[in-house]
């Protein structure tokens, strides 16, 4: 049986329209430099999502495979990403792993249910400034995640709250340990300036091994992954399907939806990025299947959910991955890393981990971009800073609820206010006619004109009630010009209806002229067609004026 189009994993194309040799070794270069990139951010976010190192190599080579074999996009490389720290690191401590485990398996379920439904196209349409918001509210969170770490401050625990955080290492400040601030310190530096003598090795990479070995061999004071999380395991974990039930969906509904959205969003966004540097398009609808497989598969084996990277991604680009292999590649090279060597990652220092997560949340901070919307219109600015400011200070759920909303009810606002009524009672000089020829009209005694200019629905549908009832009383024929509304809603329609019954009680009439499709259709659909009189809605002026002319003689 033949899949459709909108639901074939690329790597079936990659396959059928033929892959050579040189494409082979294109995305093996490719995987394998990835590879390198992925593993300290992989270990880095496992440590600051508040779960061991191994998880969040192990999410990398979980989601990272499963999400290649049946991504929507060529290139995608999926894994766990900065946007999620905060939120697993909230379920952790909240619901311990077993919270964890269930909310990814169940996001990954309403992402797959969301691709089936062909919500794809609909992801893209959160506005920007809640995504850059929420994204730069993370970034800030992130980085204040670090503080302890980076500065190695001797703290048992630290309060949830920002303010609170900053509070507590503001008054450990003077504990900080020298060791640790140097090493951090190195690392971000290797990590900017590396790249200055060669961009064939990742910096990250070359500043945690680098870093590492100088701990090692000086036998510095500075916690280590291992004195902080014990020896790690080196081998993949057996599959367990946790017992859910339904008070635990309950509880943990909030955190399910948050996750789900941030896989759709951020992978999503990531494949559009891919495809302006290719010049290719993904299948979106099919990207969700495969991340919410791979999220499922991720939380069966013990992982975090993940998403697609756009770092990563656009990292197999540049170095010449084309198809689905190299991110398959990447995900084997991991492997090979985690089996073999996963136990010598216990000798990678905190500040170390720290170093890199501060320049992941300087990336991800779009300090530019932010700054830039505050010289937007004010609407955007209004849920830019709301966003940002609830992502901050109360949690990122309720920031991207709340983003969502504000931006729907704004843009309806600015929908309403464009949206104006005019009235005409003697006569019509039509300059806007598609034959370019001006034409006048003139009306009988007792026929008024309206037009709405925008959209019919419920935040104009008073506007248009008011402006007829501001003429005292009902003409004996009411013409509703409709060329300039392209849709119609449950309230307009409501609101039509009750204009039509006033009419006819008065011994009026309801004409409709240049009515488009979708008004059209939902008049039909809604039953209120046959109430008016298929004969009374008129898609040109003209034969709506010589209706009229018949019924005023």
């Amino acid at each position: 049986m033949k899949l459709p189009q909108a639901f074939t994993p690329k790597l079936f194309d990659t396959f059928r329209n033929g892959y050579s040799k040189k494409a082979f070794l294109n995305d093996l270069v490719a995987g394998l430099i990835v590879g390198a990139v992925a593993l300290p951010l992989a270990i880095a976010f496992g440590v600051a999502s508040g779960v061991t190192p191994e998880k969040g190599l192990i999410t990398t080579i979980i989601a990272g495979f499963v999400c290649s074999m049946l991504s929507g996009s060529r290139v995608q490389i999926s894994g766990p990403t900065g946007a999620f720290i905060i939120v697993i690191y909230g379920i952790v401590q909240k619901f311990g792993l077993l919270g964890l485990t269930v909310t990814t398996i169940l996001a990954g379920v309403i992402v797959i249910i969301m691709g089936l439904a062909k919500f794809g196209n609909v992801i893209k349409f959160i506005p920007a400034p809640v995504i850059t918001g929420f994204t730069s509210g993370t970034a800030l969170i992130i980085f204040s995640l670090q503080i302890k770490d980076l500065l190695g401050l001797q703290l048992s625990s630290l309060p949830a709250e920002f303010i609170e955080k900053w509070a507590v290492y503001s008054q450990h400040f003077f504990s900080a340990n020298l060791y640790a601030v140097a090493i951090a310190a190195a690392t971000i530096g290797i990590v900017i300036y590396f790249p200055r003598i060669t961009k064939k090795l990742p910096s990250p990479f070359v500043a945690l091994i680098l870093m590492t070995v100088v701990v090692q061999i000086f036998n510095l004071p500075v916690e280590t992954i291992g004195s902080k999380f014990g020896t790690l395991s080196s081998a993949l974990p057996t599959p367990v399907m946790p017992d859910i039930t339904f008070a635990m969906i309950r509880e943990l509904f909030p955190s399910i939806i948050t996750i789900a959205l941030l896989i759709s969003i951020v992978s999503l966004l990531s494949a559009v990025v891919a495809d302006g540097m290719l010049g290719t398009k993904h299948r979106s609808n099919m990207e969700l299947i495969a991340q919410g497989t791979s999220n499922i598969f991720s939380g069966i084996l013990g992982g975090i959910p993940s998403t697609g990277a756009i770092a990563r991604t656009t990292t197999n680009i540049r170095n010449g991955g084309r198809t689905p292999v190299a991110g398959i590649v990447h995900a084997l090279f991991l492997l090979v890393v985690l089996v073999s060597i996963g136990r010598f990652t216990s000798m990678i220092p905190m500040s170390v981990m720290a170093a890199i997560l501060v320049i992941v949340s300087y990336n991800m901070s779009q300090w530019r971009t932010f700054r830039s919307m505050l010289r937007s219109p004010r609407s955007d600015q209004i849920i830019l800073l709301t966003t940002f400011f609830l992502t901050v200070f109360v949690s990122l759920s309720v920031a991207i609820e709340v983003g969502v909303v504000l931006a729907a009810l704004l843009f309806m606002k600015t929908m309403a206010e464009v949206t104006n009524v005019n009235i005409v009672t003697k006569n019509i000089n039509d300059d806007d006619a598609d034959d370019g020829i001006t034409h006048h009209y003139d009306l009988p005694e007792g026929v008024e004109l309206y037009e709405i200019n925008g959209p019919f629905f419920f935040g104009a549908a008073e506007k248009f009630t008011e402006t007829i009832r501001s003429t005292g009383k009902l003409p004996k024929i009411l013409l509703l010009r409709m060329r300039n509304v392209p849709a119609i809603d449950a309230t307009g329609l409501i609101v039509l209806e009750g204009i039509h019954k006033e009419l006819i009680s008065s011994g009026g009439m309801l004409i409709i002229a240049d009515i488009h499709s979708q008004p059209y259709l939902t008049l039909k659909t809604s039953g209120l067609l046959a109430k008016i009189g298929d004969g009374n809605i008129f898609t040109n002026m003209n034969d709506a004026l010589a209706r009229i002319q018949v019924l005023s003689d």
